[in-house]
């Protein structure tokens, strides 16, 4: 058994140098890419640094970040979740049938929409768990079903239709911004502290990184891994109801086809930050780093007047990069381990 895993197993939330300078590592090379691809937009075009195109970026990062925090905890433990983005749509339009209801007061409408959104997020994420867990069926698989259920159900529940909010203390925050820096982007970033917090400070965090490392021994160690691996997938369905909250307050409306193709955008965010698809290594800031270097390259392709077809190419090649530097890692990591 490995010493991050022992001592993980054992309850003490400790992680090995080698890890820690490790990942510092990498979250400075993806900082260092970020750094780079701002340097060369701000050359190649004139709008790339104004306030307006910097706080535009933060609001369409806003939604993957959000989603790639959540699929971080998953992906550690080496699963994945390929129903955060129709999940996130039966959870909009579930919730905003209460934002819609002239009967309820303003302030328990938002409060019943949030609580509504992030409990079916988490419900559903916890159905994914409890599924993957129980009869240890791929993670794959088991989010595969969920996607075509969570879409035909909003598909279903609205009969095809798109619910509009129009509650003015809601939509008011999806527009408001302190210091120039959006609200739901400083929500974003809550999310992404919180999950910081939980992964690196608490015992549980350190769990989920011995899980994805060595599930048997995490089980030999006398740990039920179905509660956490199921926890992580919760979490996960939590950051998708968060999500959707925001979309709605961004967008004023609720559609049951939103959030296509988000879990691939999400996916891209978590791989590019360095969290390895096999789990147990990866980190909440290098998501976030990874979904800022999405946001600012489709951005600054479209600002230099590439094309829809050029921008899936190039984002396509930085995905594909990132999981060969994944694969060169773990390689890399066995042979040390082997030595």
């Amino acid at each position: 058994m490995s010493t991050d895993t022992t001592a993980a197993a054992k309850g003490r939330p400790n992680v090995p140098r080698s890890a820690f300078w490790g990942g510092l590592l990498r979250n400075a090379g993806i900082g260092v890419a970020l750094v780079l691809l701002i340097i060369v937009f701000s050359l190649t075009t004139k709008t790339f640094l104004t306030q307006i195109n910097l706080s535009n970026i933060m609001v369409q990062i806003t939604l993957n970040v959000i989603l790639a925090a959540g699929m971080t905890f998953v992906i550690l433990i080496g699963g994945i979740d390929l129903s955060v983005g129709s999940v996130m749509a039966l959870a909009a339009v579930i919730a905003a049938t209460f934002m819609s209801n002239p009967d309820l007061p303003s302030w328990l409408a938002i409060t019943l929409t949030i609580l509504v959104a992030c409990g079916v997020g988490t419900f559903c994420g916890i159905i994914n768990g409890l599924i993957s867990a129980w009869w240890s069926i791929p993670s794959f698989i088991v989010t595969l079903g969920m996607l075509n259920m969570a879409r035909g159900s909003a598909l279903q529940f609205t009969q095809s239709n798109t619910v509009y909010i129009s509650n003015p203390a809601f939509t008011s925050f999806g527009t408001a911004s302190i210091a120039g820096v959006p609200l739901l982007f400083i929500v974003a970033l809550i999310v992404v502290g919180l999950g910081w917090v939980v992964l690196t400070r608490t015992v549980f965090g350190r769990m989920l990184y011995a899980i994805g490392n060595n599930e048997e021994a995490v089980r030999l160690a006398g740990h039920n891994t179905l509660v956490y691996k199921t926890a992580a997938f919760g979490i996960c369905g939590f950051a998708v109801g968060i999500a959707a909250v925001m979309y709605m307050a961004r967008l004023t409306s609720a559609s049951p086809i939103m959030g296509n193709g988000y879990e691939l955008n999400a996916i891209a965010a978590v791989i590019i930050g360095g969290t390895s698809l096999n789990g147990g290594r990866g980190s909440m800031i290098g998501t976030l780093l990874g979904a800022a270097v999405i946001g600012v390259l489709g951005n600054g392709l479209i600002l230099i007047g590439a094309s829809d077809f050029v921008r899936q190419i190039i984002t396509g090649a930085v995905i594909i990069l990132a999981v060969i530097l994944d694969a060169v890692q773990n390689r890399i990591a066995q042979r040390r381990g082997a030595r």
